[in-house]
């Protein structure tokens, strides 16, 4: 199938013809913390829960190389997404949990996912890998400020479309914190398309 992009976290290749609403998309788990591992259990741990327990009638599935399935559970509270490996249905699963930097949120997803599985609410997701207002809010800039600067705007025009309060004289707007603020949202935005979103997927 070939080899994946150095800087994309997507698992599979996808119809480039189709829109992202269309496709669904999965995240290695090495990328994003909140995708769990399945592996079956060691055969003593024959109360833990089965694969054929979970209701997959409204889940996505998708089959990776190597056997894998990725799976992509439905939940109001935030999806689950699940890596099951070449599992036995009737065997008792275990969840791999790689002692990482983000083993905490890691551990947070599968706390969730057990919820789900005993038949309750699973929670809200880790808080790391949820957006504040203000956090949302600079992304959009970020987006709106880098589509700008690709069509050929200058930082000034940028910041009139942005910051719809900023009007400064050209004296004032050389030292404007308006000026150095724009300057930084496109840097951090082109910094974000070059890879640097795999750390916001991964909740730093």
């Amino acid at each position: 199938m070939g080899a994946q992009p150095s800087n994309g976290a997507c698992a599979f290749l996808l119809d480039p013809d189709r829109s992202a609403n269309e496709t669904a998309i999965f995240w290695r788990p090495e990328l994003v913390a909140s995708v769990l591992m399945l592996e079956a259990a060691p055969a003593v741990f024959r109360a833990a829960r089965r694969l054929e327990q979970l209701d997959l009638t409204h889940a996505a599935l998708h089959a990776q190389p190597g056997g894998e399935r990725a799976i992509n559970l439905a939940d109001p509270d935030g999806d689950h997404h699940l890596v099951a490996g070449a599992i036995d249905p009737a065997q008792p699963l275990a969840v791999l949990l790689p002692l990482d930097d983000n083993f905490h949120i890691r551990a947070q997803a599968a706390l969730r996912f057990q919820r789900r599985l005993l038949g309750r609410a699973a929670g809200p997701l880790p808080r790391a890998l949820t957006l504040t207002p203000r956090h949302r809010l600079r992304l959009v800039r970020m987006v709106r400020a880098l589509d700008g600067r690709s069509s050929g705007a200058t930082y000034r025009e940028i910041a009139a479309v942005l910051f719809e309060a900023h009007q400064r004289s050209a004296t004032e707007w050389k030292t404007s914190s308006i000026r150095a603020q724009t300057i930084r949202l496109v840097k951090d935005a082109e910094t974000m398309v070059r890879g640097g979103y795999l750390r916001l997927l991964a909740g730093h």
